[in-house]
């Protein structure tokens, strides 16, 4: 039995294909920035719609050839934001065979916190989970189940459209998206403990694009992100390196060029969650809602 898993999320698209032994066959990434515009529209826009049903093409001829018995779709923030989901959801459906799921935050929340703690040593529990997406972030707290799980209106895309409007970001900007972050932390902190975590970890790819940057990489090699660890003042440098040059030049900084426009949010979101809750340091994963998806998969068979 070989299954798969496709992720759509507000900034990129993601297959995962793994066989019955649990090998991982492909796992691919393209950022067709779904979700552009939605935060300010509340609609998809046309030509981002195109985009990501083109990738999902490419995907379905990766899907048919190593013959996938059980396929799962998830479509995340956009999807559940945008008023003519429909629009986008119908011909996926078509594309794909299946019908993407539009998760709610907290079945999002759920999936990656099951996809990023299945090889992580349960020692460092209990775990906090973030999943800084483009449209919102997820938390989870927990041991070897969720315990609480929140879902936060803040990501890269999302952060950047509201306050990073000047190249490179004004000091003004900059303070003004860390000040949307610790309000957003605040509404949920009373329900959501994060600082009890022995453990906190971060996935997606802000989160990975930061960690390649540290190791200083010129070209992507999970091998060395996944299970890296930032500290605080890490963290900190390269967001002042970021900040410090405009779109144009950020793209040379990053193995994915094509982040240099919202990555500076997405490291505002994951400073101020340092931040919030008193953690030193952040494990970088790369197992999140796509390793989820394919564990439940597989899990539904046994």
């Amino acid at each position: 039995m070989t299954v798969a898993a496709v992720d759509i999320g507000t900034n990129s698209v993601r297959l995962l294909v793994v066989s019955d032994t649990g090998h991982e066959i492909e796992r691919h990434m393209r950022i067709t920035r779904l979700g552009r515009g939605v935060d300010a529209s509340g609609c998809l826009d046309g030509d981002a719609i195109e985009r990501t049903l083109s990738v999902l093409r490419d995907y379905a001829e990766r899907i048919s050839v190593h013959g996938v018995t059980r396929l799962r779709a998830a479509a995340t923030s956009a999807a559940r934001d945008a008023r003519n989901a429909d629009d986008f959801v119908l011909p996926a459906s078509e594309i794909l065979h299946v019908k993407p799921e539009v998760v709610s935050g907290l079945d999002e929340a759920a999936l990656a916190f099951a996809g990023a703690t299945g090889d992580i040593d349960p020692a460092g529990a209990p775990f906090l989970v973030a999943d800084i997406g483009g449209g919102s972030t997820e938390l989870v707290l927990g041991g070897t189940e969720p315990a609480v799980a929140v879902s936060v209106d803040m990501g890269c895309v999302r952060v950047s459209e509201r306050h990073l409007r000047s190249d490179p970001p004004a000091p003004a900007e900059l303070e003004a998206a860390g000040a949307m972050v610790d309000e957003l932390l605040d509404e949920v902190a009373s329900g959501l403990p994060g600082a009890s975590a022995r453990t906190f970890v971060g996935l997606a790819g802000t989160v990975t694009s930061l960690a390649a940057m540290d190791a200083g990489l010129r070209t992507y090699d999970p091998a060395v992100t996944h299970h890296r660890v930032l500290s605080r003042d890490t963290v900190a440098d390269l967001l002042g390196r970021l900040t410090s040059v405009p779109t144009a030049l950020r793209r040379g900084l990053l193995v994915e060029p094509e982040r240099a426009d919202v990555i500076v949010g997405g490291a505002v979101v994951l400073r101020g969650l340092m931040a919030h809750f008193g953690f030193s340091s952040v494990l970088v994963s790369e197992h999140d809602i796509l390793d989820g998806l394919v564990r439940s998969l597989v899990e539904d068979v046994k």
